[in-house]
């Protein structure tokens, strides 16, 4: 185990490795503990290149982890799987397990709905990555780095993927992602993290209020398979471009909300911006705590996911069951099922490209 203060770069973070569990064939799990003391801190797993926790003050100074998570490797690589982890390569769906480029149409694993989700059944998520310390000026955190062949889950050219961590002492996580590939395919990644800013395994998100910077969403069909062409927001429980409880949104019965089984699972559309700098795209507060949530992404997406099939048959680690709603997902991306949708934001990347992505999740508190 080591506990190094970053010296040379992160002023105030700290990083601590220490082991987590090991498989049966001797690969190891390990989990880097990085933060400031009595601040913000975090905990990531080179297993699936995954955010485990995220403890946080309160406006009493009440720290708390408001991350859920599996509370055993087999919840990880089970009915948590994709708990924080990195999604890869392609998040959310493809429908029908076709992806055409170019085309050719490459036929990948499908799941249990005919669809490919989350890169497939052995998405980045099942992964072991490879993982190093990172220190720049004011921030410190962990780089995961991964290869994933030609042909993996289906998906042409050979992948070179690197995810990076940096958490600085104001409480702001970023998370930077990259990727390189040696033939056309398609990258589309992003961080799986549910949270609950009362607490993970404390009760639900519907206390919770959220504001999201856009004014449209794409509608989907019982598949949760965009159909079309985004819809506006204005008018219904997707509207979000004030501060609304999330509770009072999706008690509103709405077709669209029915289909994903009583909540969120949608992506917006997020305003545009100039240049590839992350901005402000939703925020998330709990009135009771006066925790804070402000997520910021260079993505044009934010699909939102509100736990709404959680059956309490999953126990965190804090010893909660989590039932419906205990978390709330704000996975940034480009759109579902974008190979298949011409008019939205191409997922291709091509030889001599640099996938690049950059979301942070800036942690603070409302004092009244």
């Amino acid at each position: 185990m080591t506990d190094t203060p970053n010296r040379a770069g992160g002023e105030g973070v700290t990083i601590r490795r220490e082991p987590y569990a090991t498989f049966a064939d001797g690969r190891e799990i390990d989990r880097w503990v990085f933060g400031s003391q009595d601040a913000v801190t975090a905990e990531v797993l080179n297993l699936g290149a995954r955010l485990q926790a995220v403890h946080a003050p309160d406006r009493d100074g009440r720290r708390v982890n408001i991350v859920l998570g599996g509370a055993s490797v087999a919840d990880l690589l089970g009915e948590a799987r994709y708990f924080g982890a990195t999604i890869g390569r392609c998040a959310n769906r493809i429908a029908g397990g076709e992806l055409p480029i170019d085309g050719t149409v490459h036929r990948l694993p499908t799941q249990p709905n005919g669809h490919t989700l989350h890169g497939g059944p052995d998405g980045f998520d099942t992964r072991l990555w490879d993982a190093t310390e990172v220190r720049e000026p004011g921030r410190a955190g962990i780089r995961l780095e991964l290869h994933s062949p030609d042909g993996d889950q289906g998906f042409p050219g050979a992948l070179d993927v690197s995810v990076t961590y940096l958490l600085d002492a104001s409480g702001t996580l970023t998370i930077e992602y990259a990727a390189a590939t040696d033939a056309p395919t398609v990258v589309n990644l992003t961080n799986h993290a549910y949270v609950n800013l009362a607490g993970e395994g404390n009760g639900t998100i519907l206390d919770h209020v959220l504001q999201v910077h856009a004014d449209q969403y794409t509608p989907v069909d019982d598949a949760l398979i965009p159909y079309g062409p985004p819809s506006p927001v204005a008018g219904t429980p997707f509207d979000l471009t004030e501060p609304r409880p999330v509770g009072e949104q999706i008690a509103a019965g709405h077709p669209q909300l029915l289909l994903a089984g009583g909540g969120y699972d949608h992506n917006w559309v997020l305003r545009p911006h100039e240049g590839d700098e992350p901005r402000t795209v939703a925020v998330l507060r709990h009135p009771a705590s006066g925790r804070r949530l402000e997520c910021l992404t260079s993505e044009p997406g934010l699909q939102i996911y509100t736990g709404n099939h959680f059956d309490g048959s999953l126990t965190g680690p804090g010893g909660g069951a989590y039932k419906a709603y205990a978390g709330i997902a704000l996975e940034t991306q480009h759109f579902p099922d974008s190979p298949h949708q011409p008019t939205y934001p191409s997922t291709v990347l091509r030889p001599g490209e640099e996938y690049r992505s950059t979301t942070a999740y800036r942690f603070s508190v409302d004092r009244s």
